[in-house]
C-alpha cells in the first residue's frame, strides 16, 4: 500500500483530532484491564516528540505489526486522557522502512550543525598549551568528528537527539570558560580539554543510525567511561609532548565526570578541574531535561509536571504557550478499560507540600 509523505507529527496533535499518519514504534507492551482484557499500550514518535498511544480492540491482533523500531501506518484520535494528550489507535498496519523518509522521525539539534562545528573547531584552537591542543586536533578529525557532530548525548532523558553530544559538549564548554576565569586554581586548558573529552566515547556507546536510539554491545559492556579513556589512550600515542602528569589528569576527569560510584565513576573527582566539570556536566544534563518538559506544556504561568521518578521529585516550570481557556474534557475510556498495575498510569498532580528527598542521596541524568 503506498504511504503519503507524512504531515501530521506529534508536536502538532490537538484533543479531539482524528488523523492517519505513520509513526515509529518506540516501545511496545501488551497488558489486560482490569477486566482481563488483552490491550496494547504503544510509544509512539517521530522528530518532533513521543507519545503514548492505546489499541483497546484486536489487541492481539495488531501486536505483531507494531515491533518496537518498527514504522506503523496508525488511523486515531488524540485525546486527554488524566492531564496528558493520548492516542486512541482504531487501526495500525506495518510500514516498510523503505516507504518512509527517515528525517521525519529523526529528532534533531535545534542548532545548525555546522554552526556547532565552526564553533568546536575554534575551541580547540583557543587551547593556548600546545601538547594539549594538538591532541585534541588529532582526536577530532575524521570518522571520529563526523559521528560526534552527529551522535545523541542521551539515549533518552537528556540532549537525546542528531547533535546532541555536541551541542551537550559546547554548552559545558561555555560554562567552563566562565567558570575558569571566576576561579583562579582552576587549569583552563585542562579543563576545557576534559569538557571536550568526557562524553567523547558516546560515539561508540550508542547506536544512533536510526531512531529509537540504543546501546552497543560494546557501549553496554564496557560504557563510555573505559572507552573514553582507550580513545585518547591511542590518540595520545601519535602525539608528541602530552607529558605523563597531563594524562593523568585528563583521563582522571574523564573516568570521574559521574561524580559517584554508584553512577558508574570508578573514581570520585579528585582535582579541581575534574570536581567542576562534574557540576557543569550535571547541571547542563538537568537543564536540558527541564527545557524539554518545559516546551511539551500547553497554555501559560508556572505549572506543575508529572513526578519525575529519576529525579525523585515533581517540577515547577513557567510553561511558555498561550494561555489557553479552562475546560474540563472527560475521557471516554470506558471504565472496564482502565489500566493495570503492569503498565503504570501517570502520577497524580503533587501536594503542595513538597516530598522529602531520600537523605544522602543525589539523582542524575547520565
Amino acid at each position: 500500500m503506498p504511504v503519503p509523505a507524512k504531515k501530521i507529527f506529534v508536536a502538532q496533535l490537538t484533543a479531539g483530532q482524528p488523523f492517519q499518519d505513520v509513526f515509529l514504534v518506540s516501545k511496545k507492551s501488551l497488558a489486560e484491564t482490569k477486566a482481563g482484557k488483552p490491550y496494547l499500550a504503544l510509544g509512539l514518535m517521530d522528530k518532533t516528540g513521543e507519545i503514548e498511544a492505546r489499541i483497546w480492540d484486536n489487541a492481539l491482533q495488531f501486536d505483531a505489526q507494531a515491533e518496537e523500531g518498527s514504522f506503523v501506518l496508525v488511523q486515531a484520535v488524540a485525546k486527554p486522557f488524566r492531564d496528558q494528550m493520548q492516542l486512541g489507535v482504531n487501526a495500525l498496519q506495518r510500514v516498510a522502512d523503505s516507504a518512509v523518509d527517515l528525517a521525519d522521525f529523526m529528532p534533531t539539534s535545534a542548532r545548525p550543525l555546522a554552526e556547532m562545528a565552526t564553533e568546536l573547531d575554534a575551541v580547540i584552537e583557543g587551547i593556548v598549551e600546545p601538547s594539549l591542543r594538538a591532541l585534541l586536533r588529532a582526536i577530532f578529525q575524521g570518522e571520529t568528528l563526523v559521528r560526534f557532530q552527529r551522535a545523541p548525548a542521551a539515549k533518552k532523558l537528556h540532549h537525546a537527539y542528531i547533535g546532541g553530544l555536541i551541542e551537550h559538549t559546547l554548552s559545558i564548554v561555555g560554562m567552563a570558560e566562565k567558570a575558569a576565569s571566576h576561579y583562579p586554581l582552576i587549569d583552563r586548558d585542562m579543563l576545557i580539554a576534559g569538557a571536550l573529552l568526557h562524553d567523547l566515547a558516546k560515539i561508540e556507546e550508542f547506536d544512533f543510525a536510526r531512531p529509537p536510539f540504543g546501546y552497543t554491545d560494546r557501549g553496554r559492556l564496557v560504557g563510555h567511561l573505559v572507552l573514553g579513556v582507550e580513545l585518547v589512550r591511542k590518540a595520545m600515542d601519535q602525539v608528541d609532548g602530552v607529558s605523563a602528569e597531563q594524562a593523568d589528569q585528563l583521563m582522571h576527569i574523564i573516568l570521574s565526570h559521574h561524580g559517584q560510584y554508584g553512577f558508574g565513576s570508578p573514581v570520585l573527582p579528585m582535582t579541581p578541574e575534574a570536581t567542576l566539570l562534574h557540576h557543569l556536566d550535571d547541571i547542563d544534563a538537568k537543564m536540558n531535561y527541564m527545557a524539554g518538559l518545559q516546551a511539551k506544556m500547553s497554555g501559560s504561568g508556572w505549572q506543575w509536571s508529572e513526578y519525575q521518578r529519576h529525579l525523585e521529585r515533581y517540577l515547577y516550570l513557567r510553561a511558555g504557550g498561550v494561555e489557553e481557556e479552562s475546560t474540563t474534557v472527560q475521557s471516554d475510556v470506558p471504565e472496564e478499560f482502565q489500566e493495570v498495575d503492569n503498565v503504570p498510569p501517570p502520577e497524580p498532580a503533587p501536594p503542595p507540600r513538597a516530598k522529602k528527598a531520600a537523605p544522602q542521596r543525589q539523582q542524575t541524568l547520565f
